[in-house]
């Protein structure tokens, strides 16, 4: 019977999950509306219920050794999540405990952006690799770093917060952290949809984007824009780019890795991001640094790579 864990991405309006095996194929998957249930414990009946319906079949042949959990603000150490600003529960959430309770099997839970480094290095592109970076560019901008092998974890669970780290000090952007200036504020798909936004205030080009809200403004759309030659959606991917370039060159300097992987809807514009961001990186460095480093886009896959990041946490446990 083959070996299979649950791999559980809990987002703010939606909640992914699927069966994976030891090679990291998506057997199966699924969601629900997190946004649909306003106390925990019953979004932990539904979701457990859905998982038991709709994998009844395929669990049915397969031995579940484990439930790997991504969420933001998830605490490796304690299995909680703890005062995550955008789910719909407030406090410490129990999410380790509650799910082992209903399944009978360990549950192992960490941020998002660490299951994504980890599912990269246990089956995407940095296999073979020991010490690398995951940024991931959603809604905010997440991290994760390996080091000698190992997830750099922190003391208390709270490590490689990279989004929260200054552009610009006690200025600039205002943050939902509560800062201003923070990276993600200018490197995510919020943070580019402001930069298309002052651009456009502060130029007299023409662009696709004049007439468009801020909130129908999608990175993909950005990115189709500058396909297109669009000055506004180039240049804010420049500047995108610079701004990441110049904190994954602070990064190399402590971390020293040998790849920097890209994951998310940002990194999905290509070379529109891609090229920038080596370009200011290579520029930011010290010599001895210098063309050493890789800045590749993620080997998950768009679709599963959050359901593969989270399961690939048990798989990563049981290794060490």
């Amino acid at each position: 019977m083959q070996k299979v864990t649950i791999g559980i991405d809990i987002g703010g309006t939606g909640t992914k999950f699927g069966l994976v095996n030891m090679e990291g194929k998506v057997l199966f998957h699924d969601k629900i509306d997190t946004a649909d249930y306003k106390k925990f414990d019953e979004y932990i009946d539904a979701l457990s219920t859905k998982i038991k319906t709709t994998m009844a079949g395929h669990l049915a042949d397969h031995e579940l050794i484990g439930i790997g959990v991504g969420a933001p603000n998830g605490n490796y150490f304690t299995g909680t999540v703890s005062y995550a600003p955008n789910l719909p529960w407030k406090g410490v959430l129990p999410i380790s405990d509650s799910l082992t309770e209903k399944f009978g099997v360990p549950t192992v839970v960490s941020n998002d952006a660490n299951a994504a480094a980890v599912g990269e290095h246990v089956f995407g592109g940095a296999k073979k690799m020991k010490d690398f970076i995951m940024v991931t560019l959603g809604t905010g901008l997440g991290s994760g770093f390996v080091s000698n092998g190992q997830l750099v974890i922190g003391h208390d669970a709270l490590a490689g917060e990279m989004g929260h780290i200054a552009v610009k000090y006690g200025r600039g952007r205002s943050c939902k952290c509560g800062k201003k200036g923070c990276l993600e504020t200018y490197v995510s798909a919020t943070g580019i949809n402001r930069t298309i936004f002052k651009l456009l205030v502060d130029s007299h080009e023409d662009s696709v984007f004049r007439g468009v809200t801020f909130n129908e403004l999608t990175t993909k759309e950005i990115s189709q824009a500058a396909d297109n030659g669009d000055k506004i959606a180039i240049e804010a991917f420049r500047y995108t780019g610079k701004v990441l370039g110049a904190k994954l060159a602070d990064m190399v300097t402590i971390f020293n890795p040998e790849a920097i992987f890209l994951f998310g809807g940002l990194s999905q514009a290509g070379d529109h991001i891609f090229k920038p961001t080596i370009r200011y990186m290579e520029k930011n460095l010290m010599k001895i640094y210098k063309d050493k480093v890789q800045v590749l886009p993620s080997e998950l896959g768009s679709q599963g790579a959050p359901i593969i990041g989270a399961a690939s946490l048990v798989w990563s446990k049981l290794k060490s």
